[in-house]
């Protein structure tokens, strides 16, 4: 057992991985197919954790030219005693790489010296890297560049430097759009996103939406990342149907692993703030979730008080968890609700009384005086929420006969968004399809390919949405 971890943590090992990685990047910049770069940026969450300033060192001795920006870079920040690894690279001797390797290896040291909490110098050496970057124009550069930015503004973040970095950000948009690079182009969208929401710049965030295109191409992570901000700034701006829609899109697409449990519950809680201020009222199934079970737990005490209409539960709930909902940035969305539970409370009245005094109702919900209780009624009315009469002169509220919901369009509403489900769901399963016959000119036999299925399902499962630990709250 000891033998096994000693060889795995030996620097000769992890250069030797580094190897194969290099090699999938020289292949994808050869073919110009960018899934061999795919592979090798997800291989990087198997040697995370073996990485360190002795590692790093001896693998940019061996594997890069003595003048490159990685290799400079990396011996800034780390001893230079750790360079001297048992003569790994005593005698190798690198002319000149690609671009991408010197990024890749400017990737590793990164995390790094994330890992380390170096967060000075890695906000100093992200920096250098995108500077190094925006002077190339290379497509093959792509998914490195996404990566690149993604920790130079998470570095800048824990430096409390966003505002600093927006016009990096912006015009690195602007440059991949112009490429066409997908992956960099998903990234820099959402970056920019959670800097104007940092900052509460909602309007800001939508003009930002409204004149950008996310790729359609990009990775399930980041557009579960893009839809989870398109849910929060139309929730801010009033629109909960459609923020609702958007935040179910971001639970389906976010993956299930227990990577991205931090995102499931950052979605969850708003969804469900928002699903109730469209007077819908949340599965309890959702609650015992085991991901989610203590996580939501204030939020289903504002769900039970919304459902019953009880105002002073509701009132206990928000002053005992308000610290909670401040963090979590939903604090001012579930003060809205408080309309929403007085609604639910006359409605619950006018279904168990035929007639009922304003007083009264002034009472069960709490209210300051039967004026407001009638003003209240009368708004109720006059939304179709409660199908009554007032009676100013007599100060009591009468309850008509209950409706035939079958003869609203309410079923017709409930099954054509059925329908509109299964048809997006059909189309996005469709667009997710790929063929693999083109492959098979470089797979000599059916098993080799199936080789490299396994190997993708395998790198898919350890590290996609691997940076979400990284990115802290969402």
């Amino acid at each position: 057992m000891s033998a096994t971890t000693t060889s795995n943590e030996d620097p000769k090992f992890v250069i030797a991985e580094m190897r194969q990685h290099i090699l999938l990047l020289e292949k994808s910049v050869n073919s110009n197919e960018s899934r061999f770069a795919t592979r090798a940026i997800r291989g990087t969450a198997s040697i995370r954790k073996r990485l360190n300033g002795k590692v790093l060192g001896a693998a940019a001795a061996a594997l890069l030219p003595k003048d490159a920006v990685a290799r400079l870079g990396l011996a800034r920040f780390t001893q230079s005693s750790d360079m001297d690894v048992d003569a790994v690279a005593a005698d190798a001797k690198v002319s000149s790489v690609v671009p991408e390797i010197e990024v890749y290896f400017g990737f590793l040291t990164l995390l790094f010296l994330h890992d380390s909490a170096a967060n000075a110098h890695g906000l100093t050496f992200s920096s250098e890297l995108v500077e190094y970057i925006q002077k190339l124009n290379r497509r093959s550069l792509d998914q490195l560049s996404a990566k690149i930015y993604f920790y130079y503004e998470r570095f800048s973040e824990i430096a409390n430097r966003l505002a600093e970095v927006r016009p990096t950000l912006l015009a690195a948009l602007r440059t991949a759009t112009l490429r066409h690079d997908d992956e960099t182009q998903a990234v820099l969208l959402n970056l920019l996103l959670r800097n104007y929401i940092h900052f509460n710049l909602y309007d800001q965030a939508d003009k930002l939406v409204a004149k950008t295109t996310f790729p359609e191409t990009a990775g399930n992570s980041q557009s579960a990342r893009y839809f989870y901000y398109l849910g929060r700034i139309k929730a801010i701006q009033l629109d909960y149907t459609a923020s609702h829609s958007d935040l179910v899109q971001a639970i389906r697409k976010a993956p299930k692993n227990p990577k991205s449990a931090g995102f499931q519950q950052a979605v969850h809680k708003l969804a469900i703030i928002v699903q109730l201020l469209t007077g819908e009222i949340p599965e309890r199934s959702l609650f015992r979730e085991p991901f989610l079970l203590k996580a939501l737990v204030p939020y289903l005490s504002i769900t039970q008080a919304v459902r019953i209409g009880d105002l002073a539960k509701f009132q206990d709930t928000l002053a005992k968890h308000t610290a909670t909902f401040r963090a979590d940035k939903t604090y001012t969305l579930i003060l809205r609700l408080r309309h929403n539970v007085i609604k639910t409370g006359i409605r619950m009245i006018s279904l168990a009384y035929s007639k009922i005094s304003l007083r009264d109702i002034c009472l069960k919900l709490q209210l300051d005086s039967e004026e407001d209780a009638e003003y209240i009624v009368a708004k109720a009315i006059r939304d179709g929420v409660i199908d009554a009469v007032l009676d100013h002169e007599n100060g009591f509220m009468k309850s008509k006969e209950n409706v035939d919901i079958y003869s609203t369009n309410e079923p017709q509403n409930a099954f054509h968004q059925r329908i509109s489900f299964c048809l997006n769901l059909h189309n996005e399963s469709v667009k997710a399809l790929r063929f693999p016959y083109a492959q098979r000119k470089e797979q000599s036999t059916m098993d080799a390919l199936r080789e490299e299925e396994r190997l993708i399902a395998g790198e898919l499962a350890e590290g996609d949405l691997a940076d979400d630990d990284d990115m802290g709250d969402f």
